[in-house]
């Protein structure tokens, strides 16, 4: 006799108290936390003005403890001039207007705590506003402005310093220094930016500049704040002297060396100190890093026993669905984290990288921004098969919103409505952020398919409403009660989420087979049909999968889980 599986349906959500309870009661949460990311401008829109804001966000909150979810870190919603979509910060202790008050986020923060979330805030150290208090007086003070110490500001080289002080590019493309025009009307000194030239970078070995940010760690954690995810973690620091790097095109060699502007050695003093500050608060706040390092290695420097608590995995990101690759980085990654003690992540989109349902639907080799649909069948199986695979893995997994949807990239996006810096700066990153950014659907109809009354700031494409979260609800074999499904058996069973090691089983080529305890995960990353043993009772597929006489014959691209016990 034969058996077919396919996705199950979602768990009835529990109450709101007994998640409550269970999340008053873990220990070491984070080590196994399946943690949400929400883009504020894209979730949901309150007020009608087509721009998603916390009161939206807060409404949403029971869509995502239902949808299973431990956590909900929140991208930057500071007040903010808005050059690099609130990555810019001018005011660290306000909310921008557009996304509401101080008081939203506090009702934010206590809603999500009554609901069993957690709430992790963006924190940008690295640069500031050019509209920031410190960088506006550092200007209109001229030359000598104690404020200029703050950032990074220089002479110019050439005769008339009309040369930028090294060699430095800007991740967003041209060169990392912009000249300003002094009080007088004279060219004057040229101050770093690594990204926007809205961006200037803070000079952390000014005095002034930590003492500042460890006051707005209490500030936040003071509200509430579960949590960080620091940007551009591994910046800060710069080597001394600010060396030229002596090569162009510097942008190739991101994630393969050691820059003078990154990943340098002195930025883990400041989370020494940073840790401390977080561990004196009850309720095991936590820090996230978002460093891009050379090695997974590297990246495990920055969550020792006593700085972060986690690192983004982009090693794991940008790896190809291809089961030798991702052997590779998956054993990789859990060799580095063993002897620190910290959990692996895994993550498969962003909002700084084109939806993962996209890259899988194009050949490999492309980069982790495209700017083609591809093959949109293919790549949504693919896309459930490696979440299936993802949230199978020890450690932490993060979700970014519209995943659970299987939403694509939006790759055909005008050029007049990009908003991505990058994309206007000529030599840097592809600039094709924005296609991840299109507001998600909530609703088959409406003017933004429920994102709010009054349309959306980037263009949603036609037939978004049929991958909205009311289309897919209760649809058995949706890709959003798939999530629902998965993390609703990764809270019930003992042997998924935290740990630190996989055990391989045999399995044919191209396919992934793997044991914890008595939980098996099977995921075949090949594009043909492929026969492996029944490992036990079906738990959850990505696909349909038939079993008869032991065997199991599991889909191209399909992953399974299996229960022994």
């Amino acid at each position: 006799m034969s058996q077919q599986h396919s996705a199950a349906p979602a768990p009835t959500p529990t109450t709101d108290a007994a998640v409550a309870t269970v999340a008053r009661r873990r220990s070491d949460w984070w080590r196994d936390a399946v943690i949400y990311q929400v883009y504020p401008r894209s979730f949901a829109d309150s007020n009608g003005d087509g721009m998603g804001d916390l009161e939206g966000i807060r409404s949403r909150l029971p869509y995502l403890r239902d949808l299973g979810v431990d956590a909900v870190w929140l991208s930057p919603f500071y007040a903010s001039p808005q050059a690099d979509a609130g990555y810019d910060v001018a005011d660290y202790r306000a909310v921008d207007p557009m996304f509401g008050t101080l008081l939203d986020a506090d009702a934010l923060i206590r809603d999500a705590h009554r609901l069993g979330l957690r709430i992790i805030v963006d924190l940008v150290p690295n640069h500031s506003s050019d509209q920031h208090e410190w960088f506006k007086r550092a200007i209109a003070e001229g030359p000598g402005s104690p404020l200029r110490d703050r950032y990074h500001f220089r002479p110019g080289k050439g005769e008339n310093g009309e040369l930028p002080p090294n060699d430095w590019e800007s991740i967003f493309g041209g060169p990392a220094w912009t000249r300003v025009t002094e009080p007088d009307g004279t060219p004057g000194e040229w101050y770093l930016h690594l990204f926007a030239p809205e961006q200037p970078d803070f000079n952390w070995e000014h005095p002034a500049v930590g003492d500042e940010f460890r006051s707005i760690l209490r500030f936040w954690l003071d509200m509430g704040v579960d949590g960080f995810r620091i940007d551009v973690a591994h910046g800060m620091v710069k080597a001394e002297g600010l060396p030229d790097l002596g090569s162009h095109e510097q942008l190739k060699l991101l994630g393969n060396d050691v820059m003078p502007f990154f990943d340098q050695d002195g930025v883990h003093e400041i989370y020494r100190q940073w840790r401390r500050i977080l561990d004196e608060y009850s309720g095991e706040r936590i820090f996230v890093a978002e460093a891009w390092t050379p090695t997974v290695e590297r990246t495990a420097n920055y969550v020792r026993p006593d700085e972060l608590h986690q690192a983004f995995n982009f090693q794991y990101l940008g790896t190809h669905w291809d089961a030798e690759e991702l052997r590779e980085v998956i054993d990789r990654t859990l060799e580095a984290m063993r002897p620190v003690g910290a959990p692996a992540t895994w993550v498969l989109s962003n909002h700084d990288v084109t939806r993962h349902a996209t890259r899988f639907a194009n050949p490999p080799g492309l980069g982790t921004q495209i700017r083609l649909a591809g093959d949109r069948e293919l790549g949504l199986r693919r896309a459930r098969a490696a979440t299936l695979l993802m949230l199978a893995l020890p450690g932490s997994a993060y979700v970014y919103q519209g995943e659970e949807l299987g939403l694509p990239d939006v790759v055909d996006l005008p050029d007049e409505v990009r908003q991505d810096p990058a994309y206007f700066r000529g030599a840097g990153q592809d600039g094709f952020r924005d296609g991840c950014r299109v507001p998600i659907p909530w609703t088959r109809t409406g003017s933004s398919y429920g994102f709010g009354d009054g349309g959306s700031w980037l263009p949603q494409p036609a037939g978004w409403g049929e991958l909205s979260v009311e289309a897919q609800t209760g649809v058995p074999g949706s890709t959003l009660e798939l999530y629902r499904a998965a993390l609703a058996v990764r809270r019930e069973q003992p042997d998924l989420g935290a740990g630190d090691a996989v055990e391989w089983l045999r399995a044919p080529e191209g396919v992934l087979a793997f044991r914890r305890g008595e939980f098996v995960c099977v995921a075949n990353t090949t594009g043909e049909s492929v026969t492996t043993p029944a490992y036990g009772r079906v738990l959850l597929t990505s696909g349909e999968v038939v079993e008869a006489d032991g065997e199991a014959k599991v889909p191209a691209d399909t992953t399974v889980w299996w229960t022994t016990g």
